[in-house]
């Protein structure tokens, strides 16, 4: 039987969809996590290269090279970018399996997209890591084994009309504020926050624009990587000037008994976030609150649910010549007491946790080094689930270095 808050979720996603489809034609602002690809420029001169296909956003400091444009014959003028990242990691009180310092290949992936025309398709295909606050390191190979293969992000678009574009293939999730890879964000490993998201789903998307400052995104979708289509997603942006204000919402309309690194029981959830973005001169200032739930459905599991409430702010100063100091802060709780039969959605029943990340960073033309230095404290968890080898120690403290390169145009320029 579906919640109460199932219900309003699907009229919400049957009156944004009702909107995009009464409105027009072209995608619209980028949302924090699933920016949407930008609207379909006037025809150019034959020899003049494509706008870039906006397929993914980046949060804080790095900066995006231009792509390499060339003719490749009939399949049209094609835009490629890459990038290639090296990390390492150090940190206390690692978990049974985990290493207390690692050194790795962290990124190698090429993005390849027709950008022009009103049909245009975006490949992202290679290595990636997603390394995760309060989480066991999984290195490259292992992450695109377990999680979204060698092409994690790959899509058509369609534009119908001025305002509008239709998404469709595995897209990234419209959910949140922090994105998939570690070079789209404030700091290199996602948060506390992200680790209740999904990040990669198959599905079909409409773009809409909606007046001079409002933008929406509407999904149908398989949630966590499920190959179950039961999922709506959608997204609503408020911009004007500096201010950008975002909700995100998603929920499952079925129950679905299927759980790998992936899918893991949160497929069987739904999750309501709101965040503000204020970006002004060498400042960029982001607060966001989450919640999310997993309902009580024996028949997937869950003998009792539970929910999390949380919230975070994020940092990012720029200064001359290349450096920036981005930082965030978070905190989580979980429903349900220690020891309860509530589903475990963090650090056992009743959990809660606190993070705390400063990402020193440099960047000149594509080159670029960063560091995070954090740590994670978790409250009322449930021991064996928390750190160290007998899962008994509550804090963690991690350094990690990524530095690599971002090609475009800057390797074909003579």
């Amino acid at each position: 039987m579906q919640s109460k808050a199932m219900v309003i979720l699907r009229s919400i996603a049957g009156a944004a969809l009702s909107a995009a489809l009464l409105a027009g034609a072209q995608s619209p602002a980028p949302s924090s996590s699933q920016p949407a690809a930008p609207p379909p420029a006037p025809a150019a001169p034959a020899d003049a290269a494509p706008a870039p296909l906006s397929t993914f956003v980046l949060t804080g400091p790095l900066q995006w090279v231009p792509p390499a444009v060339f003719d490749a014959g009939p399949f049209g003028k094609l835009s490629v970018n890459g990038i290639l990242t090296g990390y390492a990691q150090g940190q206390t009180n690692a978990v049974l399996g985990d290493d207390d310092k690692e050194a790795t290949l962290s990124n190698g992936e090429l993005f390849i997209q027709k950008a022009d025309g009103k049909f245009q398709w975006f490949v992202q295909v290679g290595e990636y890591t997603m390394p995760t606050l309060g989480t066991a390191y999984l290195d490259a190979q292992d992450t695109v084994k377990d999680f979204f293969g060698p092409v994690p992000v790959a899509f058509a678009k369609i534009a119908t009309g001025k305002t509008t574009t239709w998404q469709i293939g595995s897209l990234p999730t419209l959910m949140g504020a922090e994105s998939t890879f570690t070079y789209q964000n404030f700091d290199i490993e996602r948060g506390l926050l992200w680790g209740q998201e999904n990040a990669v789903n198959h599905g079909i998307q409409v773009n809409q624009t909606l007046g001079k400052y409002l933008t929406a995104s509407f999904s149908w979708n398989d949630g966590y990587y499920s190959n179950r289509y039961s999922w709506l997603s959608g997204s609503l942006t408020f911009t004007k000037g500096p201010h950008s204000l975002v909700y995100d919402g998603m929920g499952n309309m079925d129950a679905t008994v299927f759980q790998t690194m992936a899918t893991p029981v949160q497929n069987n959830s739904y999750m309501h976030t709101v965040i503000y973005t204020y970006t002004k001169g060498a400042w960029i200032v982001q607060p966001y609150f989450q919640y999310s739930k997993v309902p009580t459905n024996p028949e997937v599991g869950v003998v009792k649910g539970a929910s999390t409430t949380g919230g975070a702010i994020s940092l990012s100063r720029a200064f001359k010549n290349g450096f920036a100091l981005p930082g965030r802060f978070e905190y989580i709780a979980t429903s349900g007491s220690v020891g309860g039969p509530d589903v475990n959605l963090l650090y056992g029943p009743g959990s809660k946790a606190t993070s705390f990340t400063v990402t020193p960073t440099y960047q000149k033309g594509g080159f670029y080094f960063r560091t995070d230095i954090a740590v994670v404290h978790a409250m009322n968890y449930t021991p064996g689930t928390v750190f160290g080898t007998a899962g008994t120690q509550p804090t963690q403290f991690r350094a990690v270095g990524e530095f690599g390169f971002i090609f475009g145009d800057n390797i074909v320029k003579k």
